[in-house]
């Protein structure tokens, strides 16, 4: 909760800075009338209504979770990215039109020298406020304010992109320069607007995080316990900043409840050491059978079936099977 409350502040000083930038650029273009800069504007309205956005999203997804949303209201954040793609993508168009007019048709630029420093101060800015909340959002795992860090990074790129052809055209007196950017500018909005949304929908559709997946099962094999014997079943979902495991452990068949449930707590003891308190578990425990015993480190087990062969590793092939597993 407290991560939430910290990505809920972060993303309104985004969102502020945001409409600060929006107002400095369109003053530039006013000065200077060129399409570059009208073209880095426009991008800027897109980062004003995705900011709004992105802050109503973590607000939401700030909420507990209650009878009607049992994973919490994380979700809205890959709803948010979705969104916010899609309006990138609209102004990456916007701008290709413009600009491939203008090419054909060129336009009168003016007072280039002063529209310059006004633009690199917004550049500067929105590249320092970029990394802190990308930085931020990815050690709180949150999409919604890696997804604002990422357009406020992307906006200086663009924007650095626009002071270094404004200065050609200054220097060349060659005004085709200027619609040229504009037109490289508009389809690296477009496609980052489309990484964007892939990114969005696959947390919709639950897809697997590989990254996430192969870290968990890589803290588990550091201290493993004997108790342990086999994992299988796995699946880590991260809905924002809440991240939900579910898996089938397998633990020896003579253990009472009391002593499955201990086993079960050390378990995830050990994700919420490294990941933080923000886990929900659903731990399904199976007792072991005849054909575990060579996998199993349990020395002087009385009940032991067959002599210990070699230890299991565990990794992202075998964790995900839906069986118990054995030698071959």
């Amino acid at each position: 909760m407290q991560k939430s409350k910290q990505n809920l502040k972060i993303q309104f000083f985004v969102t502020s800075l945001s409409i600060v930038l929006f107002v400095l650029k369109f003053v530039a273009y006013f000065m200077t009338h060129s399409l570059s800069v009208l073209s880095d504007a426009l991008e800027s309205i897109v980062n004003v209504l995705a900011g709004l956005i992105g802050l109503y999203s973590l607000y939401v997804a700030s909420k507990p979770k209650d009878k009607d949303h049992p994973y919490g209201h994380g979700k809205a954040e890959f709803v948010s990215a979705a969104f916010e793609g899609s309006l990138i993508i609209t102004a990456g168009f916007i701008i290709l039109y413009e600009s491939i007019l203008t090419f054909f048709e060129p336009t009168s630029l003016h007072n280039l020298d002063n529209g310059i420093w006004v633009l690199l101060s917004t550049a500067v800015l929105n590249m320092a406020a970029g990394l802190g909340a990308k930085a931020i959002g990815k050690k709180n795992k949150s999409l919604a304010l890696s997804s604002s860090g990422q357009h406020l990074l992307i906006d200086s790129y663009t924007t650095y992109a626009v002071v270094i052809g404004i200065g050609l055209v200054m220097y060349t007196g060659y005004t085709g320069i200027d619609a040229i950017i504009a037109i490289a500018m508009g389809l690296w909005i477009i496609y980052n607007g489309y990484k964007i949304i892939r990114e969005s929908l696959a947390g919709i559709m639950d897809e697997a995080d590989m990254a996430l997946l192969e870290s968990v099962i890589h803290e588990l094999n550091l201290i493993r316990h004997p108790n342990w014997i086999d994992m299988h079943n796995l699946r880590v979902i991260k809905y924002g900043a809440l991240m939900h495991i579910d898996c089938h452990l397998t633990v020896p068949w003579y253990f009472n409840v009391n002593e499955a449930h201990t086993a079960v707590d050390a378990f995830t003891n050990l994700i919420k050491n490294k990941f933080g308190d923000s886990v929900e578990f659903f731990v399904h425990t199976d007792g072991c059978m005849p054909f575990s015993c060579p996998i199993c480190t349990i020395e002087n087990c009385e009940k032991r079936k067959s002599p210990f062969q070699k230890k299991l590793e565990w990794n992202k092939d075998n964790v995900l099977s839906d069986l118990k597993h054995q030698m071959n």
